[in-house]
Parts: C-alpha cells; sequence; structure tokens
C-alpha cells in the first residue's frame, strides 16, 4: 500500500504539492487524474524517492522507498519510456536492472516475451518506436515481479492492440491483489480500467473515492424523451406534465427534450396518464471525462485560445486567388484524395490490359468513340548545296 500524509513540495517560489494526503490500496487499479502541471509526476517521484518532499511523508509499506530492502523487488514504475540508453540491445538493458537487483537472467526473457518484445530483444532501443518504448518501459516494472507497480501514461504511443493488452495486464495485476497506480489523461481509458480515482489540481487534493461514485457526484444524470415531430402540442402537453410533478424540462436542439429530477419509471407514467405517444425515452449518464471536466475546470492552469489566423497569414502574391474551399473537407468521412501517380497523369488510373468490362476496347483495341488525331505535317526537306547535285 501506498500512503502519502502532508505532502508538500516547493521549487523556490513555485509550490507544485500542497498537503497531499491519500492512499493508494492493493486489488484495486486506482487511476491518478490532473491537469498538466498539477503535480502528478512530482508525487510519482516523491514517491519513488527520487524528489525529497519539502514536508510530510509517503511511504511503500510502511516504509519509505529509500528504506525498502532491494526496493526493485518490491516496487516497480514506468515514468519516463525514454531513460534508456540508446546503443543499448533492449535485452542487455534489461539484464544490467537485473543484475543490479539480484535478478535471474531467465526473468529477462520472461518479461521479454510478457511485453511482446522477444523478437526485437537484440535491437538497439534508439531504433525503437514510441509504443515499442513503452512496452520496454513497462517490462523494465515488471522484472522483479514486485507488489506495487507505478505507471505515468502507459498507453502513449501504443496502438488499440496494445492499449487493451495494457488495460487486461493492469487489471490481472491488481486481481492479484498488487497495488496499481496508474496515471493517464485518456479518460475513456481510465473509465474502463480503474476501480478508484485520485484527482488532484495545482497540487491539492480534489477527490479520492470510487470512480462510479466520482461520476455520480461531478454529473447530473437526466433522461431523453421525445414525442411525434408531427404533433407538436403532445410536447406541450408532456412538458406541462412533467413540470407539475416536480421535474425540470429543458429542450434540445434536435427537438427532444431533457428531463432531469424524475426517474425513467415516473415518467413513463406521467406520459400514460397525460395520454401522450412517445418516440423516445432514455436514460443519459454522464462519462468519466464530462465527470472529470466539471470537478478541475477551475484548475486548469493552460487554457487555449482562439487562433486569430488573420494577423498571421502572409498576404498573396499579385494575381494570385486563395485556393477554393475543397467540398465536405472537415466533414465526417471526408478523406483527402489519394497523391498523383508517380510517372504518370495525376489520378490516372491504370490501363486496362485486354477487353474491358462489358466488351469495352482493351490495350492494343482501337477506341470507336476516340476523335481522329490531326494529319502530321511532312517535314520539309533541307535545301541541297549545288556540290550536291553533282
Amino acid at each position: 500500500m501506498i500512503e502519502a500524509v502532508g505532502l508538500t513540495k516547493r521549487y523556490g517560489d513555485k509550490t507544485a504539492v500542497y498537503n497531499l494526503s491519500f492512499q493508494v490500496r492493493p486489488g484495486a487499479v486506482t487511476g491518478f487524474l490532473g491537469p498538466n502541471g498539477s503535480g502528478k509526476s512530482t508525487t510519482m517521484r516523491m514517491i519513488l524517492g527520487l524528489d525529497n518532499p519539502t514536508s510530510g511523508q509517503v511511504t511503500i509499506g510502511g516504509y519509505p522507498y529509500r528504506k525498502l530492502p532491494n526496493a526493485p523487488r518490491q516496487v516497480g514504475a514506468l515514468l519516463d519510456a525514454k531513460a534508456v540508453h540508446g546503443g543499448r540491445h533492449a535485452r542487455n538493458h534489461l539484464l544490467c536492472l537485473a543484475q543490479l537487483s539480484g535478478i535471474p537472467a531467465r526473468r529477462v526473457d520472461e518479461v521479454l516475451g510478457v511485453v511482446g518484445l522477444q523478437d526485437v530483444a537484440k535491437r538497439r532501443s534508439k531504433g525503437f518506436s514510441l509504443g515499442m518504448g513503452q512496452r520496454l518501459g513497462i517490462a523494465a516494472a515488471l522484472l522483479g515481479d514486485p507488489q506495487v507497480l507505478l505507471f505515468d501514461e502507459p498507453v502513449n504511443g501504443l496502438d488499440p492492440e496494445g492499449i487493451l493488452w495494457v488495460r487486461n495486464l493492469m487489471k490481472s495485476l491488481a486481481a492479484e491483489g498488487r497495488t496499481v497506480f496508474v496515471s493517464s489523461h485518456l479518460m475513456s481509458e481510465m473509465a474502463v480500467t480503474a476501480d478508484h480515482l485520485i484527482v488532484i489540481g495545482r497540487g491539492q487534493l480534489l477527490a479520492d473515492m470510487r470512480i462510479t461514485d466520482f461520476i455520480s457526484a461531478n454529473s447530473a444524470d437526466f433522461a431523453r424523451v421525445r414525442t411525434p415531430d408531427t404533433e407538436p402540442q403532445q410536447r406541450e402537453k408532456l412538458t406541462t406534465a412533467i413540470t407539475e410533478a416536480g421535474g425540470h424540462v429543458l429542450p434540445e436542439q434536435d427537438g427532444a427534450l431533457r428531463v432531469m429530477g424524475l426517474p425513467l419509471p415516473r415518467l413513463s407514467d406521467i406520459a400514460h396518464e397525460a395520454d401522450v405517444r412517445l418516440w423516445e425515452l432514455s436514460p443519459h449518464q454522464a462519462s468519466l471525462e464530462e465527470a472529470y471536466m466539471r470537478m478541475t475546470q477551475g484548475a486548469v492552469d493552460y487554457r487555449s485560445t482562439v487562433d486569430q489566423k488573420e494577423g498571421l497569414m502572409q498576404p498573396l502574391p499579385p494575381g494570385m486567388q486563395p485556393p477554393m474551399p475543397v467540398p465536405g473537407q472537415g466533414q465526417p468521412g471526408w478523406y483527402a484524395p489519394p497523391p498523383p501517380q508517380q510517372g504518370g497523369q495525376p489520378f490516372a488510373p491504370p490501363a486496362p490490359q485486354g477487353p474491358g468490362p462489358y466488351g469495352a476496347p482493351g490495350a492494343g483495341q482501337p477506341n470507336p468513340y476516340a476523335q481522329p488525331a490531326p494529319a502530321a505535317q511532312p517535314t520539309p526537306a533541307a535545301p541541297t548545296k549545288p556540290e550536291d547535285a553533282r
């Protein structure tokens, strides 16, 4: 178990973490959330003894990290996947870590298989992609078969298969009774991976609760109700009935009604009593992203603004017209056209071989609808010199 009590860290006049207290219990995946600059990485570094807290303390199993006997056998961590010597082979990198901690060499080959890097074990890490580097970092964290694991953005650069693998790995490790602490900005992934959440903002604790409780406490559930579009009087009749029953009704852009304050069975009864036909009656539960944004909207340090392109664009040269907008560009389902073919006409299809479909002429056959080519003009003969006539 990880326990932080009154944890505070200052860098000069900058307070990165202030009076932070929490527990990360075994047997569950605990998500660590917060905006950029909220102090998540600093907190993880203090857990691992890489930074000393200004005040307070953080312990693992009741001991500070630096006092744990053979700490790599008890705690595994992935904070920076790029913290690898680029000229070292993947297997040699893990072998060095294993020898420093008294871990047998056979364990290196085991974790390489777990993360799927056994086929590239003898490649230098500087040639690894971002996803391969993440897998190597996860292998290093699993090397000592530890009971406590910390991961900072473990799915960065991974493809969908890799993300699913990491998700299942975290859950399986927690199911074995290990302590799993995961920091991530991917709300959709945290929603299906984490059991418990710790949320901080500007270095202070904002929430420490189960993920289901977090969503319920920071969102407003509602129901969508739709009446026949051809009968607007039924929509007005239902709105009046719901309001009289104590519900709150808000119209939506597509013509449906958003109803809050009443459960779905009660809404069904109200519609039946008012003799109103329903085309839709569906519940809506806020996502983790909606709940997170609602809670942290006042703790964001870096906010984007609208790009005022008018003041940045270079003037067009004289006589040049601005580019025409591409129809459909930016809309869902739009894709850019394929690039021009090399050595031929742009977007020209390959020449057919043999007779085409439906009897169309193929290569080497005359096209009956082709326009006749203009007759070639004879090239005038070069003038002859008098001596050539002899």
